[in-house]
């Protein structure tokens, strides 16, 4: 069984790292597990369980609890993006994983299952990605039964290091204007990335009707050196398909070709420069 877990790792290292440095992903690919730990420990799996992975993206929830289980209960791989679907599909395969598991394609807002279908839900950055918190959380109640817990991380992107933070005005044009547009872009009521914190969610998850649910708020930090052509992808990458990229964000305020001069300022500053980037996450824990 360990083979899955393995398996996703080098997926990630081939696919979704690929281009970065080897401690980057080395990095990164720990900050993941340690997530994903204490997201499954608030979790409390049992064998024979039916749990399902909301968002489950990569995989990185849904490999690490069919180790857990042991086949020994059914892990639901949900995802709106059929691709996503297919990458965890390709990593069973190659693990020779053929049971006690299956694929549901949808999207948080509308879970095609019944009614007190599942005994445990978790889920990884999959809010953030939701514009309408409330009617997601609901959609989580519905399925599971009495009882029930639901398991999660959040980034909190509202309070993350912005780029004005780490800049110098002295070396980017237009700093002031681009320091307006981003502190109005990263407070925008209608942006799912940063219409929401731990207050909040809380507040959703008692609406739901979740009892006495656990909203723990984590700091989150990195340091690294920021290397050529590594600012670009952070401006051209959306967070997830259905949402705009960070260029796309500011190109609502300016022409292309200022952001374009702003990214060019931007990778110039940075590039080669020691940065320290902070954000706060949640993990929830919430009884049904």
């Amino acid at each position: 069984m360990s083979e899955i877990c393995k398996n996703w790792t080098e997926w990630l290292k081939k696919n979704r790292f690929a281009g970065q440095t080897p401690e980057m992903v080395e990095q990164t690919t720990r900050w993941l597990e340690a997530v994903r730990d204490v997201v499954l420990a608030y979790a409390e799996i049992q064998p024979y369980e039916t749990v399902i992975d909301i968002g489950t993206g990569t995989g990185l929830l849904a490999f690490k609890i069919l180790e857990m289980q042991n086949l020994q209960g059914k892990v639901i791989f949900s995802d709106m993006f059929q691709d996503c679907l297919d990458d965890c599909k390709n990593i069973l395969d190659e693990a020779g994983i053929k049971e006690g598991y299956e694929f549901l394609q949808c999207p948080i807002e509308h879970i095609a299952l019944p009614e007190s279908s599942v005994h445990k839900a978790v889920m990884r950055s999959v809010l953030v990605h939701v514009v309408n918190k409330q009617v997601a959380l609901n959609e989580v109640y519905r399925i599971l039964k009495p009882g029930g817990k639901l398991s999660a991380f959040e980034p909190v992107i509202r309070s993350n290091t912005r780029y004005w933070q780490i800049l110098d005005p002295m070396y980017i044009e237009k700093y002031e204007d681009f320091k307006k547009a981003e502190n109005e872009i990263m407070e925008n009521p209608m942006d799912s990335l940063c219409n929401f914190d731990e207050r909040t969610l809380k507040i959703n998850l008692e609406i739901a009707g979740f009892s006495v649910p656990d909203v723990k708020l984590q700091d989150v930090s990195s340091s690294y050196v920021v290397q050529p052509n590594m600012v670009r992808e952070w401006f051209i990458n959306p967070p997830s398909p259905n949402q705009p990229s960070t260029k796309e964000r500011f190109m609502k305020y300016f022409d292309e070709q200022t952001v374009e001069k702003f990214m060019s300022d931007v990778q110039n500053y940075l590039t080669g420069r020691q940065i320290s980037l902070k954000t706060n996450a949640v993990f929830i824990n919430a009884t049904k």
